[in-house]
């Protein structure tokens, strides 16, 4: 079969490699629908995030790897006995593993592991036409999700495990910084929490025009009003009550670097809890005494668990949260995964909010127009 492989930053191969051999614990399927994520795509080229040095260690030491790919929606061709899976239904998965062997995992706390391999990591990811993927960690995918819906599950599940860490309570007012796929994505999962008025902040004129379409109270283009002031002005000169930073980053693949996370803690109330939701590839310098002496709840998200991706599908299944609007970019082909991951690395310059995705079998089901 293909797959895509890297022999090292930027250099990614699409090349014969071994069908995979199905084993126990393991379905083997075939992918329909594959999108790079966005820390993938930064880490494809080189740039500093999540990982980045182990990933660096890995292709000097082990390349050629079949990295990433842990963001997908696949057909089950193969399992074993006794499977809840059967050949014909389609899955997402859960991208971090639990060890199966910690404590935690012995006494049945498994979901709350954080020792587990990751998809696309320490295990070989989905760019390729089968894989064969732990049986741990799949849900099924509903019939009413189509297959490129079905390929943002991880990511969305990751942002709900983030609205999850916020605990918002019924009706607290929230701000999202960046409305690409996880700031569109946590800015409605918010709502299905509990929010109430909602206010998201870009710099992308069409990123606010999605954000204003999928529910948003009000968008804020940051290039024309000071989002800070405005945020302050629509919550009676407090701030509101949680904050989502999702749009920092490298700066060399069009992110914020560490602006908005300043403004984040400017535009929550005193009291309030900011939620940092990006990775920054870089240590950062951070007010403690301010945020000390406003009394802010500094939160990162936790890791999403299987109960939070079975949940996000419920979501996307019932339209509470809805994704097509946000899949502006679609390729044909496992030949295009090249120029998927270029178009996610570089969004901006492309119009892009969700990452670019794949379609790996021609004719799969595209998102309802909603």
């Amino acid at each position: 079969m293909r797959a895509w492989r890297f022999y090292g930053f930027g250099d990614m191969r699409l090349d014969e490699v071994p069908e995979p051999a199905l084993r126990p614990g393991h379905v083997l399927v075939e992918i329909l629908c594959v999108q790079p994520s966005v820390t993938e795509a930064q880490l494809a080229f080189g740039v500093p995030t999540l990982a980045y040095h182990e990933i660096k260690r890995r292709l000097a030491d082990e390349a050629p790897l079949q990295l990433f790919g842990h963001e997908f929606c696949a057909r089950v061709l193969e399992s074993p006995a006794r499977s809840r899976f059967r050949p014909g239904m389609r899955v997402a998965a859960r991208a971090k593993l639990p060890c199966q062997k910690c404590p935690l995992c012995l006494s049945g706390r498994a979901e709350t592991c954080r020792a587990g391999p990751i998809i696309g990591f320490q295990l070989p990811g989905c760019f390729s036409e089968r894989a064969l993927v732990p049986e741990i960690a799949l849900v099924e995918v509903d019939s009413r999700i189509s297959d490129r819906e079905g390929a943002c599950l991880q990511s969305l599940s990751d942002s709900l495990a983030a609205v999850d860490t916020a605990g918002i309570r019924l009706g607290e007012s929230v701000a999202v910084f960046g409305q690409g796929s996880m700031g569109l994505e946590c800015m409605q999962a918010a709502r299905t929490a509990g929010a109430g008025r909602i206010l998201t902040v870009d710099v992308r004129e069409e990123a606010c025009a999605v954000s204003r379409e999928l529910g948003a109270d009000s968008a804020i283009n940051a290039t024309e009003e000071d989002p800070v002031e405005t945020i302050r002005d629509a919550t009676g000169g407090n701030g509101a009550d949680v904050v989502f930073e999702c749009a920092g980053g490298s700066p060399r693949q069009g992110l914020a670097g560490s602006k908005t996370l300043e403004q984040a803690m400017q535009a929550v109330r005193s009291g309030g809890k900011l939620v940092v939701v990006s990775w920054f590839g870089r240590p950062l310098k951070v007010d403690v005494d301010g945020l000390r002496e406003r009394s802010l709840r500094l939160l990162f998200p936790d890791i999403s668990t299987l109960a939070h991706l079975e949940h996000t599908a419920s979501l996307v299944a019932s339209g509470r949260i809805r994704l097509g609007p946000m899949l502006t970019h679609c390729l044909p082909g496992i030949e295009s995964v090249r120029e998927a991951f270029a178009i996610t690395a570089n969004k901006g310059q492309h119009g892009a909010i969700n990452p670019a995705q794949v379609m790996m079998v021609q004719g799969a089901a595209q998102p309802a127009a909603v």
